[in-house]
Order: structure tokens, then sequence, then C-alpha cells
């Protein structure tokens, strides 16, 4: 098959958070999966490049409307693995320091910036002639490319056989703008309607890619359910979704498991695996406890939390277990966000020295020796669609400690089944549930033989691509049959 993934940003290019592992790691999974070509799209954002990639330019150019203007688009292009990325220029929209918005919020121009983008994949694919049979769109910036193949592109016999696949990363990132923004796109007032663009006066991206794509797919099983269910985790789009229930599938996400090795990471002490980690781990945890200020002992529980900073990552949450579990455990959190929050870490962190440490800007280096260096891993999530790092830290031997929803539920599995326990599990998504998990697991730390057999279960688990992968080309393989 001929396979574009189209996303606003993929690791190792571009990244604010697990949308790009993800888009990065499902590129590789498909190239190495039989006789697929794989064309991926992404813009280049001002820093995208730099490093160990060395982008070459692609002769030429082409032009694209956006509203009443003609905008130019430039390409530059690298082979990737067995992946043939390209990457859509224009200083205009991306020669900026961050991806999507600034402290104060997001860009203004944040839907000419993708409208842009979205036209210009389908332009590119014409222009370096790659005919696609799927193209897999990825969360409400690429929401646009499904509504415009049925739509402004439907008579363009280019793309007469190709299919769209849309994945919902997640769903509280919609992409609201004004009805005219619509229009900046060019599409008409024929589908300024409630069934097709239209959302309660305006434009939501991510409803349009909801309502036009062949397929729908999201990233957990769990989750998959959810989203039907209320509005709480539907966001307004559950009755939609419901409507296209019979082509929305949850498929679980996978990690990188060359990039997340505990036995051949270069960033940790010294390697190891599920048959022998103890000398590993503990090597990994003294490390930690030097690099962040922590008090150097090894019989104190260390939490670990690698996260963006905010209210539906259960962020209140973890600052109140670190205050109360003040001398009982050690905190190391990584993660930017709310800025009420970032403040209050700090705060917390110049308050208990030696117990609590954070790190404020994305460090790779550090995060790594958070999943291998922590005893457990703190994720009360609100909602959570799927999740990675509680199965970066299953991998590593840091025992999650997550709340019932989403792709936790479908990947940790709780303390009451004892035996094949790979975590605990919170009874409810509120701070009593959250803070009675965490007693249950700082009990069973202290009985080594019971926590090591939890360690090893978690590590012996499979989070790899492999079976995600074979469900996605499954239903690249029947949206593609179906357009012939």
């Amino acid at each position: 098959m001929n396979i574009v993934i189209a996303a606003s940003e993929v690791f190792p290019f571009c990244k604010t958070g697990g949308l790009a592992d993800v888009a990065g790691a499902i590129a590789q999974t498909f190239a190495r999966s039989g006789d697929n070509k794989v064309v991926l799209f992404v813009p280049r954002y001002r820093n995208t490049g730099a490093g160990a990639f060395s982008l070459k330019a692609v002769p030429g150019s082409f032009r694209i409307p956006v509203g009443d203007r003609v905008e130019t688009v430039t390409l530059s292009t690298v082979n990737w693995g067995g992946v043939k990325a390209y990457f859509v220029e224009s200083p205009r929209y991306y020669d900026r320091d961050e991806l999507y918005r600034t402290r104060a919020g997001d860009f203004a121009d944040n839907d000419e910036r993708f409208i842009f983008f979205s036209r210009a994949v389908l332009e590119a694919l014409k222009f370096v002639d790659f005919k696609p049979d799927v193209i897999h769109c990825h969360d409400w910036q690429t929401g646009l490319i499904p509504a415009y193949l049925k739509t402004l592109y439907s008579i363009d016999a280019y793309f007469a056989l190709t299919a769209s696949v849309m994945t919902l990363h997640n769903i509280a990132f919609q992409g609201f703008f004004p009805k005219e923004s619509l229009f900046k796109a060019g599409f008409s007032w024929r589908e300024f309607t409630p069934d097709k663009l239209e959302y309660y006066g305006g434009a939501n991206f991510l409803k349009s890619g909801v309502v036009y794509a062949d397929k729908l797919t999201t990233v957990s099983p769990t989750y998959a359910k959810e989203i039907k269910s209320d509005y709480f985790f539907g966001r307004g789009l559950e009755g939609l979704l419901n409507a296209r229930s019979g082509d929305l599938t949850g498929i679980l996400n996978g990690i990188d498991t060359e990039v997340w090795d505990p036995e051949m990471d270069s960033y940790i002490p010294s390697g190891y695996d599920y048959t022998c980690f103890a000398k590993g781990k503990a090597a990994a945890k003294q490390q930690l406890q030097k690099t962040c200020g922590l008090k150097q002992d090894p019989s104190v529980p260390l939490i670990g939390i690698v996260s963006r900073l905010e209210h539906n990552k259960g962020t209140d949450m973890v600052l109140a277990a670190a205050q109360r579990l003040s001398g009982k455990a050690q905190f190391c959190v990584l993660g930017v966000g709310e800025p009420q929050f970032q403040d209050s870490f700090h705060d917390l962190a110049k308050a208990n020295p030696g117990q609590v440490s954070y790190c404020d800007k994305f460090n790779e280096a550090l995060a790594h020796n958070i999943y291998a260096g922590s005893d457990l891993f703190l994720m009360p999530s609100r909602t959570e669609p799927c999740g990675l790092s509680q199965m970066i830290a299953m991998r590593y031997g840091a025992v999650p400690v997550v709340t019932k929803t989403g792709g936790l539920a479908d990947t940790v599995i709780g303390y009451e089944q004892q035996e094949k326990a790979t975590g605990f599990t919170a009874p409810n998504t509120g701070l009593d549930g959250v803070l009675s998990a965490l007693h249950s697991a700082l009990a069973v730390f202290q009985d080594k033989k019971r926590f090591a057999r939890i360690i090893q279960n978690g590590m012996k688990g499979d989070y790899s691509w492999d079976q995600p992968g074979k469900a996605y080309l499954e239903i690249f393989r029947q949206v593609s049959a179906s357009k012939r």
C-alpha cells in the first residue's frame, strides 16, 4: 500500500507531546511491515532539521489559496529509515519558537497555519507524484484533509481511490475557530450545516475529520467507549461519535521499544532486563537522587512524574500527594504546563529540599533517568486517552500508580489481581482514591519480594507497535478495498 501520514508533530523532528511519539513510531512500523511505501508530511518549524538530520530542498514550489490570498509552498525532505519524510515550509506560518502557542496562549492564526498545512499535503502529493491508497490523519491539525477529499477534491481524479483514516489522540483538543475559518479554507455555505462542518455557529477542525473520514480510530479501547458516553469524555462530539460508532475502533498505542529499552539505554548507569533488574535499578535510583539533589537513601520510596502539568492530568492531586507524603517518600517531577502548577512545584521543591525535585524544561536524559530510577510512577489522570508514560515506566521497572481511565485501564493490572499485578489502580479518580492507591503501593514497597514480582510482571509486558501496527494496517486494507 501507499500510505501517507500527516501530523503536526513527529518525533524525532519536532515534539510537544505523545502525538509526536506515536506518529513517528507508527510511520516506522508501517515501513517495516510488508511492501508498504510510507510518506510522511509535517510542518517545518524553526528548529526542525537541526541536529542529526540534514534536510534537502525539493526543487520548485507550488501555490495554494488561504482565504483571499495565495501562499507559496516549498518542501524539504529526508529519507528516514524506510520513510520518505517531507516538510512543508512557510516562514510566515512556521518560523516561530514554539509549535502552537506561547505562554500567553494559542497563536491567533492557528486556523490559517493548519488550513495551509492540510491543503499543502494534498497538493504536495501531486507535486512529488505519490498517489496514496490511504491518508492517515492525526488530530485536529489535519482534520480538514478528509473534508477536502470529500468536497473540493472529490472531482480530482488523482485522489479517486484515496481513503482517509482519522486518529483521535485527545478529543479535548478540537481546533475551535470562527466560521470565517471555513471560508478561508475554501469551503462553501453548503458545507456549513450541523451535520457537516458547522459547530455551534463556528468551525471545529476535529469535527471535520470525524464527519468526513472513511474510518476513525482512537488510541485505546476504553477511550473509544468513553468518548461516546457523555460530554465529560466526548467534549461535545459524543453524539456524532455514537452515530459513527461502527466506523470507530480503539487501538492501543505502543511505544518505541528501541528508544525505551532499559537493557541498552545509554542515559542510565547500567543496563538491565526483567530477569535481573535489582542492581541496575539501584544504580539508576542512586544517580537520579544525586542528579536531582534528593537525599541519597535507597530505602526511601522514590515517586516519579513525567507529564504535562494540567488539571486533566491530575497535577493538583500530585501536588496534594507530595505535600501529604512529605517525609515518607521522595518526588521527582519533570514537566511543563499551566503556569500556576509550575510555580507551585517550584515552591514545593524549595520548601522540601532533599525530598522534592522539579525540572521545568524538557530533558530527555532526565526523563530516561526518572523512568529507570523511580520505584513508583504516578499518573492520576482524570482522563487519559492512552498514555505512553505508564508503559515506559513498566518497561523500566517503575511501578505505576494510576486512575482507571482510558489507556491506563487497558494497560495497568491493579494489585487486586495479586499474582498478575503490574501496578496499583485508584478506586476512583478523586484525591481520596489516588491517596488510597499510593498508600497501598507504599505498603507493598516494604515487602521486597512482592514488590519485585510486580516490577517483573510489568517489565515482561509487550508494549511494542507490532500488534497495533497490524490492527491499523488491517483497517487501511479494508478502507482501501472499499474504494475499488
